[in-house]
């Protein structure tokens, strides 16, 4: 009974956390929240789970995945060995679903549903992080191209292989459908090889929007990389306080930080204005997705498909303080010299390994060799090798990649 009361107690203090009563079904989610017993379900049939809903199921099937193990060697901004202490791929990932299931809890949605999408959204990206897209994307524009997103359905849908009645996860019809539609409606499928192979067994109503779900599954990923992106680039020394001053509304939160704490040692007052930053993106989310929601004034989750714009979203003021920490980002971290430098050697490895595999496929450990061998009825046999080597180079941690590239090249390697 206490814990009921604290929790209403928190509710209460927190601004927009509000839940209108006529929102709400019997079984205390909102009308238009996702349902596991209602899932579309799965390509391929499985009986259900004795200890958890459908939604669940997929989350412990992502989490368990090697792609998400790999997550941890792969770069967010910094390459793994560059410290410690900076993000990478898996804690981004972490981050972004801690944030998904704090808007999903408050929202009344399904929390498992956001956070499987929030988890599994980076599985496609290739090791050196935005670099690493940029590289095998131009290696493969001869060859059907490559976008991480869609490779990221290609990794649950066909090349984790731990089951033997399918490839892949066999994930239900809702969390593929957060993977593919988290951004909006598909418009255009360039470079969407496993989306085209998808939608031939499964309609994944494309032109629709996503649920409500997985539309914060994709707005929490933007927070979440802003925030600490920011946080980053700070602990590194590549930007400072003083940078930050020329986003205004970052300024007014450092102000307020230090008439708050006189005093406040750097460092923590650093931590202060990361953490009120991803505060004010989630106060600012929650209040523009209530409103949308009550002009929407959705009675199911397809209400909120058919709807004609994003359900879950930012305000028009938000929005352009978004851009400006962006635009600062951009300019004073992402382009850092010592980032760009490191930009350049990355993509020279991408490139490098793509054009060695496809030149002497031998080169290939055995097991891709075979896969490459393994002509698929349809393909192009030079189509076939340089998507598979696409799905080996994406598949490769920053390490993995590093250590290719010097067994390939260095010839120390060979002389000792």
């Amino acid at each position: 009974m206490a814990s009921r009361a604290k929790a209403k107690e928190i509710q209460g203090a927190v601004p927009g956390a509000a839940f209108p009563a006529e929102w709400l079904a019997d079984d205390g989610k909102a009308l238009f929240s996702a349902r596991p017993l209602e899932s579309r379900g799965r390509l391929h049939d499985e009986p259900p789970s004795k200890t958890r809903g459908a939604f669940e199921r997929d989350r412990d099937r992502i989490i368990h995945s090697m792609a998400f193990r790999r997550l941890k060697f792969k770069t967010q901004v910094f390459v793994y060995h560059e410290g410690d202490h900076y993000r990478t791929r898996l804690s981004h990932s972490i981050e972004v679903a801690q944030v998904a299931r704090a808007l999903s809890r408050l929202l009344k949605v399904d929390e498992d549903l956001a956070e499987t999408c929030a988890l599994a959204h980076d599985l496609g990206h290739t090791p050196f992080a935005h670099v690493g897209e940029d590289a095998l994307k131009e290696c493969m524009e001869p060859y059907g191209g490559f976008d991480h997103n869609d490779q990221t359905l290609r990794v649950v849908h066909k090349l984790e292989k731990k089951y033997p009645q399918f490839d892949g996860l066999n994930l239900t019809w809702e969390s593929l459908e957060g993977l593919v539609k988290h951004n909006g409606p598909v418009v255009t499928q360039e470079n969407e090889v496993t989306l085209n192979e998808l939608k031939t067994l499964w309609d994944m109503q494309l032109n629709s929007y996503a649920s409500l779900e997985a539309q914060i599954a994709g707005l929490a990923d933007d927070i979440a990389y802003n925030s600490h992106d920011l946080d980053d680039g700070l602990v590194a020394g590549l930007i400072t306080l003083k940078d930050l001053r020329r986003v205004d509304w970052v300024a007014e939160i450092a102000d307020r930080k230090q008439n708050e704490f006189p005093g406040i040692e750097d460092y923590r007052l650093e931590q202060e204005i990361v953490r009120d930053v991803m505060g004010t993106y989630i106060l600012d989310v929650l209040g523009e997705t209530k409103k949308r929601l009550e002009d929407l004034n959705p009675k199911c989750s397809d209400d909120v498909r058919n709807a004609s714009r994003m359900t879950v979203s930012m305000s028009e003021e938000m929005k352009k303080k978004d851009r400006a920490l962006r635009d600062f980002l951009w300019a004073n971290f992402y382009r850092h010299h010592e980032v760009s430098r490191m930009r350049l050697k990355t993509f020279r490895v991408v490139q490098e390994l793509f054009t060695a595999f496809m030149e002497n496929r031998r080169c290939l450990p055995p097991t891709w060799l075979a896969q490459v061998e393994d002509v698929p009825k349809g393909w192009d046999e030079k189509i076939w090798h340089a998507r598979t080597v696409a799905d080996y180079i994406a598949s490769m941690t920053d390490r993995l990649a590093i250590k290719e590239h010097a067994d390939l090249f260095d010839i120390q390697q060979v002389v000792g």
